[in-house]
């Protein structure tokens, strides 16, 4: 990782000298176009600098423990030894962050669709209560949540509840959320104090502009039909819900959460660009790397990935080996705790991948 920072260094600096060539600053598109790859490159290079004064840093601590016979200069490097390799890890993941290029699609907004899977009544109120996770997450973040459709259950949570989030990054944060949610804990109905095992599927889909999907108005079916309520209670009068069938593909989407058909079919539609976005990715993905796939970045749905476990308190995510005894913050919305590994560990997957490519 060493040699590539260190090339990255010298391009930077090679970008700044050619900025300043006079020739390149009177040329507005060729200057634009290096300004963008120099900025691009700044905060890793400066991090990296960073980085190389920590490392000095131990090397002359380490110096002094080993030559100095003053034990206050000797105490004195031993705390310095301590906050630097403090430092020197915490920059180390970060660069890790860095140096691998970002998925196109990481700063784009997300839909984010949350299903009860086995368990009944007690699935849907766990997906109720994921809802609820990534509802404190976004806005902790300052992220934009918007319900595009729901099904809620007799008994609380949804059976069924897809959310747009809009804000900067939130598809590459939420993307890791894929696949099979499980929980264990004792529902308030049961009377005998037995642990039960539901869980939830969810699906995280990068949200995508119109023209990066063409979607051929002959190839849909458009029903309308009156919205249902919650045990015959808020029923619509007129016929505002709208149904979307994606004829070649057979991707149906629903949407009946506001009462103007308009409306209904614009979230719809939302929903269904980004179905159809994600299933070419995924098929691209599978031409591309049909011999190694990570779990981590493929989200795989049919797996499961995190369990939380209420009668220990604990949050185990499966794909990294993770667990911590701090499930209420994370349902509080304290997903970074979860996430900044889960991230760690894909980039260092994406590392090796690139180092055995190149």
């Amino acid at each position: 990782m060493i040699d590539k920072l260190q090339t990255l260094e010298e391009k930077y600096e090679a970008l700044a000298q050619q900025m300043a060539d006079p020739e390149i600053a009177g040329d507005p598109e060729k200057y634009t176009a290096l300004a963008r790859e120099y900025a691009e490159l700044e905060e890793l290079v400066k991090t990296f600098r960073q980085y190389k004064k920590v490392l000095s840093g131990l090397e002359e601590a380490q110096q002094v423990l080993k030559e100095s016979d003053d034990p206050e200069m000797k105490e004195l490097a031993r705390e310095e030894l301590e906050a630097l390799e403090s430092e020197k890890e915490s920059l180390e993941k970060r660069l890790q962050l860095l140096i691998v290029p970002p998925d196109p699609n990481d700063a784009k907004n997300a839909i984010v669709e949350i299903r009860a899977g086995t368990g009944g009544d007690e699935a849907a109120i766990f997906a109720g209560d994921l809802f609820k996770m990534y509802t404190h997450y976004c806005e902790d973040r300052g992220w934009k949540v918007e319900v595009l459709e729901s099904n809620p259950s007799e008994r609380g949570g949804f059976k069924e509840i897809i959310f747009s989030v809009n804000g900067k990054g939130a598809y590459g944060r939420l993307k890791f959320e894929s696949g099979v949610h499980r929980v264990q804990r004792v529902p308030e109905t049961e009377t005998q104090g037995r642990i039960h095992t539901s869980a939830a599927s969810v699906v995280v889909l990068p949200e995508v502009e119109d023209v990066e999907v063409e979607i051929d108005p002959n190839d849909l079916r458009i029903d309308v039909y009156r919205a249902s309520g919650r045990g015959g209670q808020h029923v619509n009068t007129t016929d505002s819900a709208v149904r979307i069938t994606h004829i070649p593909t057979g991707i149906v989407v629903t949407c009946q959460d506001e009462r103007s058909q308009h409306k209904n079919k614009a979230k719809a539609m939302r929903v269904l660009k980004a179905r159809l976005y994600d299933l070419e990715l995924r098929k691209r993905q599978e031409e591309l790397s049909s011999q190694r796939r990570s779990m981590i970045r493929s989200g795989d749905r049919s797996e499961k990935i995190r369990t939380y476990n209420f009668p220990q308190s604990r949050v185990t995510d499966h794909r990294i080996n993770l667990t911590l005894y701090r499930l209420e913050e994370i349902l509080q919305g304290k997903l970074d705790l979860l996430l900044d590994e889960i991230q760690l560990a894909e980039q260092k997957e994406r590392l090796e991948a690139a180092g055995e490519n190149g």
